[in-house]
């Protein structure tokens, strides 16, 4: 997988993707990352990107030439265009399932006051990580590069994916390691009996009581 982040504020990634496991995905080259400033493609001979709104109003507007002309110059016909703004979709596990699929993904970071209305009809999909205003769309781009790549084949054990939270609209169940008694904490003794089919039967029961708790809007769906 190819993914192209379009940002103005590239430094923003610097440590990001070379720790853990991205960095082992990039090394072993399941996934190449591309950080792109757009500033690079602007026309403007003063190397602006953005403007005062039309109609008036605070801050500056994005305009759409340098934009157009980054993504221009990097979509293929396997691209997937995705535009960070907080009037985008909710993003949730299923969507990263999805993107985890594609070739080629190209995010572009909003920043400032917005960006020009003309740029959506650059995207394929508009996307929110949660219903609040951040300064820009660069930590949306890193949760979501973050969320798909361990994804990727071979990135982390297939049987840890299969198992996280909100796969079947179920928060995952709770885990225990040594030692087996913690300041008087017990680990449950089903998980000690080596009986395979009650450890499954327990931590779907768990995952259940969990979601009950704390996400019972997941158990509507």
């Amino acid at each position: 997988m190819k993914i192209d982040i379009l940002t103005l504020f590239p430094d923003m990634f610097k440590g990001v993707f070379d720790e853990s496991i991205i960095k082992r995905a990039i090394f072993e080259k399941r996934v190449e990352i591309n950080i792109i400033n757009f500033r690079d493609f602007t026309k403007d001979p003063h190397n602006k990107v953005d403007d005062t709104p039309y109609g008036g109003g605070a801050g500056m507007v994005l305009m759409p030439q340098p934009i157009f002309d980054c993504v221009k110059s990097l979509k293929t016909p396997f691209s997937k265009v995705i535009l960070l703004t907080p009037d985008g979709i909710s993003y949730k596990q299923d969507i990263a399932y999805n993107l985890c699929k594609e070739k080629h993904l190209i995010l572009i970071c909003g920043h400032y006051e917005g960006f020009d209305e003309r740029i959506r009809s650059l995207c394929d999909m508009e996307l929110s990580i949660g219903d609040y205003v951040l300064t820009g769309g660069e930590i949306p781009a890193m949760v979501i590069v973050d969320s798909v790549v361990r994804l990727l084949p071979g990135v982390i054990n297939e049987e840890s994916s299969n198992n996280d939270s909100f796969n079947n609209n179920l928060l995952d169940y709770p885990t225990y390691t040594k030692p087996r008694v913690y300041e008087g904490m017990k680990v449950p003794e089903v998980l000690l009996s080596g009986d395979h089919k009650k450890i499954a039967e327990y931590r779907m029961q768990e995952s259940i009581k969990k979601t009950k708790l704390r996400r019972p809007d997941l158990l509507e769906k």
